[in-house]
């Protein structure tokens, strides 16, 4: 899992999805060039069922957008709830909350709870939201532990 947006310039399609207008599409491009690079560096040695990426459009916190309400309670901030909300009805899913480095969604927190801490927080949060609702408010992120699921146990 990594982030495109703070992918470097150089990484395995990364100049090329910027063609691309979408989340999925730009997530896509880079996930295969990433995939095939990878198998082209290990040669035969390359398992591709061991190797799933997953390019998260815009950070992490950003999927803790799928449930405003339970996102202030579980970083025990319910007055946040509001202003959360007004941010993720600007956009069509949670996974495409960004549009600079100055908003990404970390930053927009931090906006709204300075001292914001992202590993203790941001645990907290996800508990709370649970993986069932950011599945359902994420559609990349749910293809992709759909992926991880069905790789056969050997």
């Amino acid at each position: 899992m990594v982030d495109y947006y703070g992918l470097p310039g150089g990484w395995p399609g990364r100049r090329q999805s910027t063609a691309f207008s979408t989340t999925a599409e730009k997530a896509n491009f880079v996930q295969t060039a990433l995939h095939e690079n990878i198998a082209a560096e290990m040669g035969t040695r390359f398992n591709s069922k061991r190797f799933v990426p997953f390019i998260l459009m815009h950070e992490f916190e950003g999927l803790l957008f799928s449930d405003c309400a339970a996102f202030s309670r579980g970083i025990y901030q319910p007055e946040l709830e509001v202003p959360f909300q007004s941010i993720r009805g600007q956009f069509s899913s949670p996974e495409g909350i960004n549009d600079s480095p100055e908003t990404a969604p970390s930053k927009r927190i931090v906006a709204l709870l300075p001292g914001y801490q992202k590993p203790l927080l941001g645990t907290l949060a996800a508990i709370e939201i649970g993986l069932d609702r950011i599945r359902s408010e994420c559609p990349l992120f749910d293809s992709w532990l759909r992926q991880l699921e069905g790789i056969p146990v050997e």
